[in-house]
């Protein structure tokens, strides 16, 4: 049995409370580590550490700074495999997908804002005759940063490589659902070098220890990603504090697909961008619109590549969907796919639980990937997020058509579309109320670009100069001629 254990002034230590949290394997669907189960006492101390040592972090020049996180960058990718590993048999997902995907960008986020801070810059306006003003940026102070489940390790780094990168101290939350990429992370900051007390990692529940951070008084920042719901308590608490948020929520994400459409390319890059890491990314499309004349033709090709979506092991090569990342979550899905038939729906194809897809697996939460058609727009299965492997399909007529029920929900995270005309390419992007937009592509990410969504997907933007500036205050200095 594994322990997790909290990463708090350079050394691993247990909760102060000595209680402990299961954590499971979910393609097994069985207990295989324990995780310290923080609260306030242990939050108290990693703030005290982060508070300790952010004179000299903060004092570290830009290039000092980034020696060390281009060190973890290098450690991350030497132990590629073992974070692999461990992040498919956290999360479920194929191991081929961490391979992929999760880990590599885990070390990039280190190595790109180590590279980032170096080139940082600040403003000057020239006032002629009266003088100048110059714009000086430093680091906060103490910053929280609380991510999710979905992508552990990418999304863990996201938040914390711009922070320290800034010249901040950081008291930092995984999830308690996977969490074991984080303690290996911390292993390897041990390992880098990485001043006791810069980034201090402190795990538990969200109640618990994720609120003790949201509401410590010494933390004037938080950067969390998670539900839309979680996002709405946090702000309670850290609006009346005036602490600086960033907050990127959930999503329902749309595809538009026109008959004009590459169509092959097109299929692939629907079912890719609905089913990966079994839709349990927050960039996963869910709600898929086509133009009526190309409506049946591509409906049955999507179902059909859909069906053929092998259901498996995680630690096998071949397998597209691995386990569903909770039990919890596995409910959830289900209650869905039976709520969106209740509503009208007509299963395409999936709609219930996966066999298991060997002995290892057999008690594991393994779910066919699904897709339902007549499930109007307005039905909750079609407003409310799932975070998992259901998708609907629709036909639109019209671009208005198609703008109007893209737009249509609360959410507005990612949206994809797909066309061959130039024109409408650029109209129909400008008009979607989404933070991102894709045209005939699918997670192409520039780590230099915004990111971010609009309405209940979050406020603020992280990546690029984006998190520099979310991290650091801007102090205005004016000097008289």
């Amino acid at each position: 049995m594994q322990d997790i254990l909290n990463y708090v002034d350079g050394t691993l230590r247990p909760a102060a409370s000595g209680l402990w949290i299961d954590d499971f394997d979910p393609a097994q669907g069985k207990v295989y580590a324990r995780i310290a189960d923080s609260d306030s006492k242990d939050v108290e101390a990693a703030v005290q550490a982060a508070k300790a040592a952010y004179p000299a972090w903060s004092q570290l020049s830009a290039d000092a700074r980034a020696e060390i996180l281009l060190r973890i960058a290098d450690l991350i990718d030497a132990r590629s495999e073992a974070f692999a590993l461990a992040e498919s048999i956290d999360n479920g997902k194929p191991l081929a997908l961490a391979r992929r995907m999760d880990i590599p960008r885990g070390s990039a986020n280190f190595r790109y804002f180590g590279h980032a801070i170096t080139q940082f810059h600040s403003e000057t306006y020239d006032m002629g005759t009266a003088g100048f003003n110059y714009v000086l940026r430093r680091p906060i102070g103490v910053v929280g940063c609380i991510s999710p489940w979905n992508l552990p390790l990418y999304l863990f780094t996201w938040k914390i490589a711009p922070a320290l990168a800034a010249g901040n101290t950081v008291v930092a939350k995984p999830s308690e659902i996977t969490p074991m990429t984080a303690y290996l992370l911390a292993q390897v900051c041990i390992d880098a070098g990485l001043p006791a007390g810069v980034l201090n990692i402190v795990n538990g529940l969200g109640g618990k220890a994720g609120a003790s951070i949201v509401g410590h008084p010494e933390i004037p920042a938080i950067s969390f990603t998670g539900g839309t719901a979680t996002g709405k308590a946090i702000s309670a608490v850290a609006a009346p504090m005036f602490k600086k948020l960033s907050l990127e929520l959930g999503g329902k994400n749309p595809a538009i697909v026109f008959a004009d459409c590459d169509y092959e390319a097109t299929l692939e890059t629907v079912l890719r961008s609905t089913y990966s890491n079994q839709g349990q990314i927050c960039l996963c499309g869910s709600r898929v619109y086509v133009e009526r004349k190309l409506y049946d033709r591509f409906t049955a090709d999507l179902a059909a590549r859909v069906k053929a979506l092998k259901v498996g092991d995680p630690l096998e090569a071949d397998t597209d969907i691995g386990a569903i990342v909770s039990k919890d979550q596995y409910e959830k899905d289900l209650y869905y796919i039976g709520l969106a038939q209740e509503e009208g729906g007509e299963l395409l194809t999936g709609g219930g639980p996966a066999p298991a897809p060997n002995a290892r697996c057999k008690d594991g939460w393994f779910l066919q990937p699904t897709l339902l058609a007549g499930v109007a727009p307005h039905c909750r299965t079609n407003q409310e997020e799932i975070f998992g492997p259901v998708v609907t399909i629709w036909p639109f007529d019209t671009e208005e058509e198609a703008i109007r029920l893209a737009n249509g929900t609360t959410y507005g995270l990612a949206a994809t579309l797909y066309t061959n005309h130039l024109q409408r390419a650029h109209r129909v992007a400008a008009a979607l109320d989404f933070g991102i937009v894709w045209v005939n592509s699918w997670l192409v990410r520039d780590l230099r670009t915004p990111f971010g969504g609009m309405k209940a997907s979050g406020i603020g933007r992280e990546g690029g100069m984006e998190a520099l500036h979310f991290f650091t205050e801007a102090k205005n200095i004016f000097i008289k001629s």
